[in-house]
């Protein structure tokens, strides 16, 4: 099914019901023949990200693969609710366990693509693995598959900047009054010595699907060597030259585009 840059899509805002709260919710579907048949794309956001934080790229996604993308906010994180009290360290396996299948029932998704950012890269994989039946296919961006010193330094800079009242404002713009826990969370939770052996071993190893991995070869929170392990033995890993930790806002239009050609390479991935 061709897709043109004049291809129209529909934007959609959803809110998703789970025990603690409040999910907001976005859609972006391609009207074109044929498109309920296609396996959508779930995204899934970084530390501090959130739906507005992915900008242009879900629609650019849509547009260039035909298919549905589905973005949400976390429960502590944009529109969505506050989070009740501390996340633990499990949060990255807790979100495939319990939120995506709440977010699949109320959002009518059965079989799906699961395409994740950062630390959502990681909810991707734990999704993949939990889920071998129905996640088709698997893409990380920018994700962290363990704990390397250069992450932790990259945190830490970080978490000092974050000191200034004006770097917490920017962060404040688009969770509000949760800016402070999202920050405290991140760092709190990454710098924590119990979290240095994290790995993502045990769920890569339950991954059925394909697998791509993206990184940039200047990414502060994660060397090369996070894409190689995410994607050894059940994909391909892809550096993107000259790009450090936000591919779809420094890349774009190169990343959509090696999406679009790995998610062809494959059988048609139907709902």
């Amino acid at each position: 099914m061709p897709h043109t840059p004049h291809t129209t899509i529909e934007e959609t805002e959803s809110w998703i019901r789970i025990e603690e709260g409040r999910l907001f919710a976005k859609s972006w579907t391609p009207r074109a023949p044929g498109i309920e048949d296609l396996a959508p794309i779930l995204l899934f956001h970084d530390s501090l990200g959130c739906v507005e934080l992915w900008r242009s790229f879900p629609k650019a996604l849509a547009r260039a693969t035909g298919r549905r993308v589905i973005a949400y906010d976390r429960l502590g994180f944009g529109r969505s609710d506050p989070y009740p009290g501390q996340s633990g360290s499990d949060f990255i396996a807790r979100e495939a366990r319990y939120v995506v299948p709440r977010l699949c029932e109320q959002l009518d998704v059965r079989n799906f693509i699961a395409c994740g950012h950062s630390v959502g890269g990681g909810m991707a994989v734990e999704t993949a693995a939990r889920f071998p039946a129905r996640c088709l296919a698997l893409v990380t961006i920018a994700a962290q598959a363990f704990v390397e010193e250069r992450t932790r330094e990259g945190i830490r800079i970080a978490q000092r900047e974050f000191e200034d009242p004006a770097q917490l404002a920017r962060v404040a713009k688009y969770h509000g009054d949760k800016a402070r826990w999202a920050v405290d969370t991140w760092t709190g939770t990454w710098l924590s010595p119990e979290f240095a052996t994290w790995t993502l071993d045990e769920p890569l190893a339950a991954v059925r699907c394909p697998v791509l991995a993206v990184h940039g070869d200047r990414d502060e929170y994660g060397s090369n060597e996070q894409a190689r392990r995410i994607a050894a033995g059940r994909g391909t890993a892809f550096i993107l030259p000259e790009t450090g930790h936000v591919p779809h806002r420094e890349q774009e239009e190169r990343l959509v585009d090696v999406i679009h050609r790995f998610l062809e390479s494959l059988e048609p991935l139907r709902r």
